[in-house]
């Protein structure tokens, strides 16, 4: 019994570090460029291991209402990054977090009925959509390999070396490993890249020093939510497209474990999710989705027990509630950041291209999609007072690079290949071969 119980320990463990590194650099990169104080980003980063858990929990209980009862682990998703930052750039924190709940209650709203709205959505989409928001997180990772805006030694030698060697030592790990080590070489770089920070006296550990071994969730902690269409429209955008991703890992995990779901089961699925981004909106958080490398981990161990994923959502729990852990990923320099942001960032926009390959690029039409959303999203980006002159409420479409650039494809996608059921068809089978 006692060896049972250790190797379920040791599992939930693997699955735990397999996800950490996803989970922590999200708040790390969003409160950095928020300007958060140690303290708030001490209990950003660790209210989002906390979360993660219980959103874990939630997906994986199956009963009546929510869950897919699945093997799946959720963490926050990095398509919400660079909208999150562009929302608090625009608007303030507490509009981030209106954005959310809304989202999410709009995920738990239309969970039944997504089936049928997928359609709208395919990889000519979804992939126009994660290209452009992985190339939109591009110039805060440049920044913080620099040192991070503002600071006083931005751009010196030693902010370059810290980052390049970060960078350097993550691939040299992607080259020289496979399996677990490859898991987690994102978080083993952060790691040596702060170790290498620390002999060079760019570690300040005070603020883990400061912190307290133990704390409650606290609701609202970043004030009330505030509700602005335009930064509504962009996080119900990113729940759509986690929603699309999220099917994908369903089946997955559906054929590794041999056990047959329904659209009930998925509409759980959805709803779980829908859920767990409510949550993360009230205790400030983050929108959640599954964590397609636990996918691979599941089917790497071979064990598919629902118990290991229970432990796992358990010990992130345990972990959220102790501030001191949070504290740890603190202390991170924002070069040693930076240089792991180009290598998750630039896998946000290869992913992207990864899912485009699943498109029929024989179809001019499919091209100009991509040409013109992608295109879209860029210029608003890099140009984004070109259309102050518009009216506002055609400034809400139209003022920030992602919401335009996905309304493109989405827009495009429906002139070229909704109304040809013979494409649609074809454009589906792709997707699920």
């Amino acid at each position: 019994m006692s060896m049972n119980r250790l190797k379920l320990s040791s599992l939930a463990i693997q699955h735990v570090l397999a996800m950490y590194a996803g989970a922590v650099i999200v708040p790390l990169i969003v409160g950095g460029a928020l300007g958060l104080t140690g303290e708030q980003l001490t209990y950003l980063v660790s209210i989002d291991i906390l979360m993660c858990g219980v959103a874990t929990i939630l997906q994986v209980w199956k009963n009546r209402f929510f869950g897919i009862g699945l093997p799946v682990v959720l963490g926050c998703t990095f398509t919400a990054v660079g909208p999150m930052i562009a929302i608090g750039g625009q608007f303030g924190i507490p509009a981030i977090y209106g954005s959310i709940l809304v989202s999410g209650l709009f995920v738990m709203l239309i969970a039944g009925y997504f089936g049928k709205l997928i359609r709208f959505f395919p990889p000519v989409v979804t992939g126009s959509v994660v290209t452009i928001i992985g190339i939109t997180l591009i110039p805060v990772a440049m920044n913080n390999m620099a040192g991070g805006e503002g600071a006083a030694d931005f751009g010196s030698l030693s902010n370059i070396g810290l980052a390049f060697g970060t960078l350097a030592f993550i691939i040299l790990l992607f080259r020289f490993f496979k399996g677990f080590v490859r898991a987690v070489a994102i978080l083993l770089g952060l790691l040596g890249g702060t170790v290498a920070a620390a002999f060079m006296g760019k570690v300040d550990i005070a603020p883990v020093m400061e912190a307290s071994w133990f704390h409650m969730a606290q609701p609202f902690y970043f004030g009330m939510p505030e509700f602005h269409l335009t930064a509504i429209l962009t996080m119900v955008l990113v729940a759509m497209v986690s929603l699309v991703e999220s099917t994908g890992v369903y089946f997955a995990l559906s054929d590794i474990c041999e056990e047959e779901i329904g659209e009930n089961d998925v509409a759980r699925g959805y709803r779980a999710e829908g859920a767990a981004i409510v949550l993360g909106a009230l205790f400030n958080a983050f929108p959640y989705t599954t964590y397609s490398q636990n996918v691979g981990l599941t089917q790497l161990s071979g064990v598919k027990t629902k118990n290991v994923i229970y432990l796992t959502g358990g010990m992130l729990v345990a972990l959220g509630l102790v501030p001191k852990i949070g504290a740890l990923t603190t202390i991170i320099p924002s070069a040693v950041l930076g240089g792991a942001m180009v290598a998750m960032f630039g896998m946000v926009v290869a992913y992207g291209i990864k899912m485009l390959g699943r498109v029929e690029f024989n179809s001019q039409e499919n091209l100009l999609i991509v040409a013109c959303s992608v295109g879209m999203g860029m210029g608003v980006t890099v140009v984004p007072d070109m259309f102050s002159q518009l009216p506002g409420s055609l400034q809400i479409l139209t003022s920030n690079g992602i919401v335009a650039g996905s309304l493109t494809a989405i827009l495009l996608n429906i002139v070229f290949n909704v109304r040809k059921p013979e494409r649609s068809v074809r454009v589906v089978e792709q997707k699920a071969s």
